[in-house]
Protein backbone atom coordinates (compact mmCIF):
# COMPACT_ATOMS: atom_id res chain seq x y z
CA UNK A 1 0.00 0.00 0.00
CA UNK A 2 1.23 3.12 -0.75
CA UNK A 3 1.89 5.74 2.32
CA UNK A 4 0.56 8.78 2.37
CA UNK A 5 3.38 11.26 2.58
CA UNK A 6 1.20 13.99 4.51
CA UNK A 7 -0.01 11.84 7.11
CA UNK A 8 3.36 10.25 7.84
CA UNK A 9 5.12 13.59 7.55
CA UNK A 10 2.77 15.22 10.15
CA UNK A 11 1.65 12.68 12.67
CA UNK A 12 4.41 9.80 12.65
CA UNK A 13 7.20 10.15 15.44
CA UNK A 14 9.24 12.19 14.45
CA UNK A 15 12.54 9.97 14.91
CA UNK A 16 10.97 7.46 12.57
CA UNK A 17 10.18 10.33 9.94
CA UNK A 18 13.48 12.04 10.06
CA UNK A 19 15.53 8.24 9.69
CA UNK A 20 13.14 7.44 7.30
CA UNK A 21 13.91 10.45 4.98
CA UNK A 22 17.72 10.48 6.18
CA UNK A 23 19.10 7.25 5.37
CA UNK A 24 18.39 7.34 1.66
CA UNK A 25 18.91 11.54 1.42
CA UNK A 26 22.31 10.26 3.38
CA UNK A 27 22.97 7.58 0.47
CA UNK A 28 22.40 10.43 -1.89
CA UNK A 29 24.90 12.70 -0.64
CA UNK A 30 27.39 10.13 -0.32
CA UNK A 31 26.72 8.95 -3.42
CA UNK A 32 27.18 12.67 -4.93
CA UNK A 33 30.79 13.34 -2.89
CA UNK A 34 32.16 10.14 -4.15
CA UNK A 35 31.88 11.12 -7.58
CA UNK A 36 34.89 13.28 -6.76
CA UNK A 37 36.53 11.05 -4.24
CA UNK A 38 36.70 8.41 -7.01
CA UNK A 39 38.36 10.85 -8.74
CA UNK A 40 40.86 11.72 -6.15
CA UNK A 41 41.60 8.03 -5.00
CA UNK A 42 42.43 6.93 -8.41
CA UNK A 43 44.68 9.46 -10.16
CA UNK A 44 46.45 9.05 -6.34
CA UNK A 45 47.69 6.53 -8.33
CA UNK A 46 49.51 8.49 -11.07
CA UNK A 47 51.31 11.84 -9.62
CA UNK A 48 50.80 14.47 -7.14
CA UNK A 49 49.83 16.78 -10.33
CA UNK A 50 46.77 14.61 -11.26
CA UNK A 51 45.68 14.52 -7.49
CA UNK A 52 46.37 18.35 -7.06
CA UNK A 53 44.30 19.78 -10.64
CA UNK A 54 41.40 16.98 -9.24
CA UNK A 55 41.43 18.79 -6.23
CA UNK A 56 41.64 22.19 -7.43
CA UNK A 57 38.73 21.36 -9.60
CA UNK A 58 36.27 20.35 -6.68
CA UNK A 59 35.85 24.24 -6.55
CA UNK A 60 34.16 24.28 -10.14
CA UNK A 61 32.43 21.09 -9.12
CA UNK A 62 31.11 22.74 -6.34
CA UNK A 63 29.85 26.22 -7.97
CA UNK A 64 27.90 23.48 -10.42
CA UNK A 65 26.22 21.84 -7.75
CA UNK A 66 25.70 25.28 -5.54
CA UNK A 67 23.43 26.31 -8.30
CA UNK A 68 21.75 22.59 -8.58
CA UNK A 69 20.99 23.11 -4.83
CA UNK A 70 19.43 27.15 -5.77
CA UNK A 71 16.75 25.38 -8.05
CA UNK A 72 16.76 22.18 -6.02
CA UNK A 73 16.34 23.35 -2.51
CA UNK A 74 14.42 27.04 -3.95
CA UNK A 75 11.93 25.30 -5.50
CA UNK A 76 11.35 21.86 -2.87
CA UNK A 77 11.11 24.52 0.06
CA UNK A 78 8.05 25.71 -1.69
CA UNK A 79 6.93 22.40 -2.89
CA UNK A 80 6.99 20.61 0.80
CA UNK A 81 5.08 23.94 2.25
CA UNK A 82 2.30 23.89 -0.86
CA UNK A 83 2.05 19.98 -0.03
CA UNK A 84 1.60 20.45 4.09
CA UNK A 85 -1.29 23.17 2.73
CA UNK A 86 -2.58 20.72 0.39
CA UNK A 87 -1.91 23.28 -2.48
CA UNK A 88 -1.02 20.46 -5.44
CA UNK A 89 -1.39 22.79 -8.06
CA UNK A 90 0.88 25.33 -7.27
CA UNK A 91 3.56 22.26 -6.43
CA UNK A 92 3.40 20.89 -9.80
CA UNK A 93 3.94 24.69 -11.14
CA UNK A 94 6.89 25.09 -8.65
CA UNK A 95 8.84 21.73 -10.09
CA UNK A 96 8.70 22.25 -13.66
CA UNK A 97 9.83 25.62 -12.73
CA UNK A 98 12.57 25.24 -11.02
CA UNK A 99 13.78 22.35 -13.26
CA UNK A 100 13.87 24.23 -16.58
CA UNK A 101 15.70 26.76 -14.63
CA UNK A 102 18.58 24.26 -13.69
CA UNK A 103 18.76 23.23 -16.58
CA UNK A 104 18.95 26.67 -18.98
CA UNK A 105 21.39 27.61 -15.36
CA UNK A 106 23.50 24.69 -16.59
CA UNK A 107 24.14 25.17 -20.30
CA UNK A 108 24.88 28.79 -19.18
CA UNK A 109 27.78 27.09 -16.84
CA UNK A 110 28.98 24.65 -19.61
CA UNK A 111 29.29 27.09 -22.12
CA UNK A 112 31.10 30.04 -20.31
CA UNK A 113 33.49 27.08 -18.88
CA UNK A 114 34.48 26.07 -22.12
CA UNK A 115 34.93 29.96 -23.47
CA UNK A 116 37.37 30.69 -20.18
CA UNK A 117 38.45 27.36 -19.65
CA UNK A 118 42.68 28.45 -19.28
CA UNK A 119 41.53 31.65 -17.31
CA UNK A 120 39.50 30.02 -14.91
CA UNK A 121 42.11 27.09 -14.21
CA UNK A 122 44.56 29.73 -13.22
CA UNK A 123 42.23 31.76 -11.16
CA UNK A 124 41.17 28.32 -9.08
CA UNK A 125 44.99 28.32 -8.37
CA UNK A 126 46.55 25.78 -10.65
CA UNK A 127 50.58 26.09 -10.87
CA UNK A 128 52.13 26.03 -13.72
CA UNK A 129 53.34 22.32 -13.07
CA UNK A 130 49.33 21.87 -12.62
CA UNK A 131 47.30 23.13 -15.17
CA UNK A 132 47.99 21.15 -18.37
CA UNK A 133 46.32 18.70 -15.99
CA UNK A 134 43.22 20.86 -14.48
CA UNK A 135 42.47 21.97 -18.11
CA UNK A 136 42.37 18.43 -19.56
CA UNK A 137 39.79 17.48 -16.72
CA UNK A 138 37.53 20.13 -16.05
CA UNK A 139 37.06 20.78 -19.83
CA UNK A 140 35.42 17.53 -20.23
CA UNK A 141 33.40 17.43 -16.78
CA UNK A 142 31.75 20.65 -17.77
CA UNK A 143 30.18 20.06 -20.69
CA UNK A 144 28.22 17.73 -17.98
CA UNK A 145 27.12 20.64 -15.81
CA UNK A 146 23.39 20.93 -17.55
CA UNK A 147 22.63 17.12 -16.18
CA UNK A 148 24.67 17.80 -12.98
CA UNK A 149 22.18 20.47 -11.91
CA UNK A 150 19.06 19.19 -13.56
CA UNK A 151 19.71 15.83 -11.40
CA UNK A 152 20.28 17.75 -8.29
CA UNK A 153 17.29 19.82 -8.51
CA UNK A 154 15.48 16.65 -9.24
CA UNK A 155 16.92 14.89 -6.51
CA UNK A 156 15.81 17.78 -3.90
CA UNK A 157 12.23 18.11 -5.07
CA UNK A 158 11.57 14.45 -4.74
CA UNK A 159 13.43 14.84 -1.33
CA UNK A 160 11.26 17.80 -0.23
CA UNK A 161 7.91 15.86 -1.60
CA UNK A 162 8.96 12.93 0.94
CA UNK A 163 9.77 10.48 -1.60
CA UNK A 164 14.23 10.47 -0.85
CA UNK A 165 13.97 6.77 -2.04
CA UNK A 166 13.45 7.45 -5.70
CA UNK A 167 16.12 10.56 -5.53
CA UNK A 168 18.75 7.85 -3.96
CA UNK A 169 17.94 5.06 -6.51
CA UNK A 170 18.85 7.62 -9.29
CA UNK A 171 22.45 9.41 -8.00
CA UNK A 172 22.80 6.05 -6.51
CA UNK A 173 23.04 4.88 -10.46
CA UNK A 174 25.57 7.08 -11.48
CA UNK A 175 28.21 6.62 -8.91
CA UNK A 176 28.31 2.98 -9.26
CA UNK A 177 28.66 3.08 -13.04
CA UNK A 178 31.62 5.70 -11.93
CA UNK A 179 33.39 3.36 -9.61
CA UNK A 180 33.25 0.66 -12.71
CA UNK A 181 34.62 3.75 -15.16
CA UNK A 182 36.74 4.89 -13.21
CA UNK A 183 39.31 2.18 -12.63
CA UNK A 184 38.95 0.49 -15.88
CA UNK A 185 39.38 4.19 -17.60
CA UNK A 186 42.49 5.45 -16.00
CA UNK A 187 44.56 2.77 -14.88
CA UNK A 188 43.27 -0.14 -17.69
CA UNK A 189 43.10 1.74 -20.55
CA UNK A 190 46.01 4.18 -19.69
CA UNK A 191 44.44 7.20 -20.20
CA UNK A 192 44.95 8.91 -17.03
CA UNK A 193 43.26 11.98 -15.31
CA UNK A 194 41.22 12.23 -19.15
CA UNK A 195 39.88 8.33 -18.11
CA UNK A 196 38.29 10.54 -14.76
CA UNK A 197 37.07 13.09 -16.54
CA UNK A 198 35.39 11.07 -18.89
CA UNK A 199 33.68 8.21 -16.59
CA UNK A 200 32.41 11.72 -14.57
CA UNK A 201 30.72 12.94 -17.55
CA UNK A 202 29.16 9.71 -18.59
CA UNK A 203 28.12 8.66 -15.03
CA UNK A 204 26.74 12.10 -14.27
CA UNK A 205 24.67 11.82 -17.64
CA UNK A 206 22.93 8.16 -16.72
CA UNK A 207 22.60 9.61 -12.98
CA UNK A 208 20.21 12.30 -14.60
CA UNK A 209 18.16 10.08 -17.03
CA UNK A 210 17.69 7.43 -13.96
CA UNK A 211 16.87 10.40 -11.82
CA UNK A 212 14.15 12.02 -14.61
CA UNK A 213 12.90 8.33 -14.79
CA UNK A 214 12.52 8.52 -11.15
CA UNK A 215 10.53 11.13 -10.79
CA UNK A 216 7.33 9.81 -12.70
CA UNK A 217 7.05 7.45 -10.78
CA UNK A 218 4.53 6.98 -7.59
CA UNK A 219 3.51 10.47 -5.67
CA UNK A 220 6.53 12.31 -7.36
CA UNK A 221 5.63 15.19 -9.19
CA UNK A 222 5.88 15.05 -12.98
CA UNK A 223 7.71 17.76 -14.75
CA UNK A 224 5.94 18.75 -17.67
CA UNK A 225 6.62 22.12 -19.56
CA UNK A 226 2.93 23.17 -19.59
CA UNK A 227 3.18 23.58 -16.10
CA UNK A 228 6.19 26.07 -16.20
CA UNK A 229 5.74 29.35 -14.77
CA UNK A 230 8.04 32.43 -15.18
CA UNK A 231 6.13 34.08 -13.06
CA UNK A 232 7.35 37.21 -10.15
CA UNK A 233 6.04 35.07 -7.00
CA UNK A 234 7.92 31.82 -8.37
CA UNK A 235 11.22 33.52 -8.55
CA UNK A 236 10.63 35.06 -5.59
CA UNK A 237 9.94 32.06 -3.95
CA UNK A 238 13.13 30.32 -5.48
CA UNK A 239 15.48 33.13 -4.60
CA UNK A 240 14.27 33.39 -1.24
CA UNK A 241 14.46 29.43 -0.47
CA UNK A 242 17.53 28.56 -2.59
CA UNK A 243 20.12 31.84 -1.73
CA UNK A 244 20.91 29.96 1.31
CA UNK A 245 22.31 26.73 -0.34
CA UNK A 246 24.00 28.96 -3.36
CA UNK A 247 25.71 31.05 -0.15
CA UNK A 248 26.93 27.93 1.55
CA UNK A 249 27.89 25.84 -1.95
CA UNK A 250 29.08 29.07 -3.88
CA UNK A 251 31.50 30.53 -0.57
CA UNK A 252 32.36 26.89 0.09
CA UNK A 253 34.28 26.91 -3.57
CA UNK A 254 35.57 29.99 -2.92
CA UNK A 255 36.83 28.97 0.56
CA UNK A 256 38.71 26.32 -1.55
CA UNK A 257 40.24 28.29 -4.37
CA UNK A 258 41.60 30.65 -1.68
CA UNK A 259 42.85 27.86 0.55
CA UNK A 260 44.42 26.43 -3.17
CA UNK A 261 45.93 29.96 -3.09
CA UNK A 262 47.18 29.82 0.02
CA UNK A 263 48.06 26.31 0.03
CA UNK A 264 50.08 26.76 -3.48
CA UNK A 265 52.63 29.29 -1.94
CA UNK A 266 54.11 26.23 -0.14
CA UNK A 267 54.24 23.75 -3.43
CA UNK A 268 52.29 20.98 -4.83
CA UNK A 269 52.66 18.68 -2.01
CA UNK A 270 50.74 21.23 0.12
CA UNK A 271 48.02 21.58 -2.38
CA UNK A 272 47.59 17.97 -2.85
CA UNK A 273 47.46 17.41 1.18
CA UNK A 274 44.83 19.99 1.49
CA UNK A 275 42.67 18.79 -1.26
CA UNK A 276 42.81 15.12 0.16
CA UNK A 277 41.42 16.90 3.29
CA UNK A 278 38.88 18.88 1.77
CA UNK A 279 37.14 15.80 -0.21
CA UNK A 280 37.63 14.00 2.74
CA UNK A 281 36.10 16.25 5.38
CA UNK A 282 33.23 16.88 2.57
CA UNK A 283 32.54 12.90 2.49
CA UNK A 284 32.05 12.93 6.23
CA UNK A 285 29.65 16.22 6.20
CA UNK A 286 27.24 14.66 3.78
CA UNK A 287 26.41 11.81 6.05
CA UNK A 288 25.05 15.44 8.34
CA UNK A 289 24.11 17.20 5.58
CA UNK A 290 21.71 14.16 4.69
CA UNK A 291 20.63 13.92 8.74
CA UNK A 292 19.43 18.18 7.97
CA UNK A 293 18.15 17.38 4.44
CA UNK A 294 16.28 14.46 6.00
CA UNK A 295 15.04 16.84 8.14
CA UNK A 296 13.35 19.26 5.84
CA UNK A 297 10.58 17.61 4.35
CA UNK A 298 9.20 17.21 8.41
CA UNK A 299 10.24 21.00 8.78
CA UNK A 300 8.14 22.29 5.57
CA UNK A 301 5.01 20.07 5.98
CA UNK A 302 4.96 20.80 9.01
CA UNK A 303 5.65 24.06 9.38
CA UNK A 304 3.09 24.57 6.59
CA UNK A 305 0.59 22.74 8.46
CA UNK A 306 1.41 25.57 11.91
CA UNK A 307 2.57 21.89 13.79
CA UNK A 308 5.71 23.76 15.34
CA UNK A 309 6.39 21.25 18.22
CA UNK A 310 7.42 18.69 15.79
CA UNK A 311 9.83 21.06 14.14
CA UNK A 312 11.37 21.67 16.83
CA UNK A 313 11.89 17.81 18.02
CA UNK A 314 12.99 17.20 14.94
CA UNK A 315 15.70 19.79 14.76
CA UNK A 316 17.10 18.77 18.53
CA UNK A 317 17.23 15.29 17.17
CA UNK A 318 18.99 15.96 14.14
CA UNK A 319 21.74 17.79 16.15
CA UNK A 320 22.15 15.34 18.80
CA UNK A 321 22.60 12.04 15.99
CA UNK A 322 24.63 14.38 13.89
CA UNK A 323 26.76 15.57 16.81
CA UNK A 324 27.19 11.83 18.27
CA UNK A 325 28.15 10.95 14.33
CA UNK A 326 30.98 13.13 13.97
CA UNK A 327 32.62 13.20 16.99
CA UNK A 328 32.99 8.94 16.92
CA UNK A 329 34.44 10.66 12.96
CA UNK A 330 37.00 12.94 15.08
CA UNK A 331 38.56 10.08 17.34
CA UNK A 332 39.01 7.87 14.36
CA UNK A 333 40.43 10.56 12.03
CA UNK A 334 42.74 11.68 14.93
CA UNK A 335 44.07 8.16 15.70
CA UNK A 336 44.59 7.47 12.32
CA UNK A 337 45.09 10.59 10.55
CA UNK A 338 48.17 10.10 8.26
CA UNK A 339 47.00 5.89 7.15
CA UNK A 340 44.22 7.79 6.06
CA UNK A 341 45.46 10.64 4.07
CA UNK A 342 48.65 7.21 2.17
CA UNK A 343 45.47 6.02 1.07
CA UNK A 344 44.67 8.54 -1.25
CA UNK A 345 48.27 9.90 -2.14
CA UNK A 346 51.62 7.55 -0.25
CA UNK A 347 53.77 10.79 -1.24
CA UNK A 348 55.54 11.41 2.38
CA UNK A 349 55.10 15.28 1.48
CA UNK A 350 51.61 15.09 0.90
CA UNK A 351 51.05 13.22 3.81
CA UNK A 352 53.32 15.49 5.93
CA UNK A 353 50.84 18.40 5.05
CA UNK A 354 47.62 16.27 4.95
CA UNK A 355 47.91 14.40 8.54
CA UNK A 356 48.11 18.13 10.44
CA UNK A 357 45.32 19.46 8.50
CA UNK A 358 42.98 16.70 9.40
CA UNK A 359 43.93 16.82 12.89
CA UNK A 360 43.27 20.57 12.76
CA UNK A 361 40.01 19.88 11.04
CA UNK A 362 38.81 17.18 13.28
CA UNK A 363 38.32 19.71 16.32
CA UNK A 364 35.69 21.06 14.93
CA UNK A 365 33.67 18.08 13.59
CA UNK A 366 31.42 17.91 16.44
CA UNK A 367 30.19 22.18 16.04
CA UNK A 368 29.11 21.23 12.48
CA UNK A 369 25.96 19.40 12.84
CA UNK A 370 24.48 22.23 15.06
CA UNK A 371 25.48 24.79 12.09
CA UNK A 372 23.89 22.90 9.48
CA UNK A 373 20.86 22.04 11.21
CA UNK A 374 20.21 25.85 11.98
CA UNK A 375 20.78 26.29 8.17
CA UNK A 376 18.40 24.05 6.75
CA UNK A 377 15.74 25.34 9.60
CA UNK A 378 15.84 28.67 8.96
CA UNK A 379 15.39 28.29 4.98
CA UNK A 380 12.98 25.46 5.25
CA UNK A 381 10.71 28.22 7.25
CA UNK A 382 11.54 30.87 4.84
CA UNK A 383 13.39 32.86 7.15
CA UNK A 384 15.93 33.90 4.40
CA UNK A 385 18.33 37.04 6.19
CA UNK A 386 19.01 34.31 8.72
CA UNK A 387 19.41 31.71 6.60
CA UNK A 388 21.95 33.26 4.58
CA UNK A 389 23.58 34.30 7.64
CA UNK A 390 24.74 30.83 8.55
CA UNK A 391 25.17 29.49 5.76
CA UNK A 392 27.65 32.40 4.95
CA UNK A 393 29.46 31.81 8.27
CA UNK A 394 31.57 28.74 7.89
CA UNK A 395 32.86 29.27 4.37
CA UNK A 396 32.63 33.25 3.70
CA UNK A 397 31.55 35.23 6.75
CA UNK A 398 34.69 33.87 9.28
CA UNK A 399 36.88 32.09 6.53
CA UNK A 400 37.86 34.09 4.36
CA UNK A 401 39.70 36.58 6.90
CA UNK A 402 40.77 33.88 8.70
CA UNK A 403 42.91 32.71 5.41
CA UNK A 404 44.62 35.89 5.33
CA UNK A 405 45.77 36.25 8.93
CA UNK A 406 46.58 33.01 10.04
CA UNK A 407 48.89 32.20 7.69
CA UNK A 408 50.83 35.82 7.90
CA UNK A 409 50.84 34.50 11.71
CA UNK A 410 51.75 30.97 11.41
CA UNK A 411 52.73 29.48 7.69
CA UNK A 412 51.55 26.48 6.52
CA UNK A 413 49.69 25.82 10.10
CA UNK A 414 47.39 28.69 9.73
CA UNK A 415 46.30 26.90 6.38
CA UNK A 416 45.79 24.29 8.17
CA UNK A 417 43.89 25.21 10.98
CA UNK A 418 41.97 27.74 8.99
CA UNK A 419 38.70 26.24 8.79
CA UNK A 420 38.54 24.82 12.44
CA UNK A 421 38.54 28.30 13.66
CA UNK A 422 35.84 29.12 11.08
CA UNK A 423 33.93 26.59 12.44
CA UNK A 424 33.64 27.59 15.99
CA UNK A 425 32.82 31.41 14.85
CA UNK A 426 30.09 29.68 13.00
CA UNK A 427 28.80 27.72 16.33
CA UNK A 428 28.67 30.43 17.87
CA UNK A 429 26.55 32.00 15.61
CA UNK A 430 24.41 29.44 14.78
CA UNK A 431 23.22 28.87 18.13
CA UNK A 432 20.78 32.18 18.90
CA UNK A 433 19.60 32.25 15.58
CA UNK A 434 18.15 28.59 15.94
CA UNK A 435 16.55 30.10 19.43
CA UNK A 436 15.12 33.07 17.96
CA UNK A 437 13.71 30.75 15.67
CA UNK A 438 11.78 28.64 17.87
CA UNK A 439 10.52 31.99 19.71
CA UNK A 440 9.17 33.16 16.35
CA UNK A 441 7.18 30.14 16.06
CA UNK A 442 5.77 29.97 19.74
CA UNK A 443 4.67 33.54 19.06
CA UNK A 444 2.60 32.65 16.25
Amino acid sequence: MKRDNYTFLTHAPVHRVVLTMAIPTIISMLSTSLYNLADTYFVGKINTQSTAAVGVSFSVMAIIQAVGFFFGHGSGNYISRMLGAKERELAEQMASTGFVLSIVAGVIIAVLGQLFLTPLCIALGSTSTILPYTERYLGIVMLGAPFMTASLTLNNQMRFQGNASYAMCGILSGVVLNFVLAPLLILYFALGITGAAIATLTSQTFGFLMLFRMSRRSQNISIHISNVRFSRDFMKEIVFGGTPSLSRQGLGSLSTIMLNHAAGFYGDAAIAGMSIVTRLSFFIYAVVIGIGQGFQPLCGFCYGAKLYSRVREGFFFCVKLGTAFLSVCAILGFIFSEPIIALFRDDPDVVAVGAVALDWQIISYPLVTTIVATNMMMQTIRKPVRANLVAAARSGLFFIPLIFILPHFFGLLGVEMCQAWSDVCAFSLSLPIAFSAFRDMRAQ
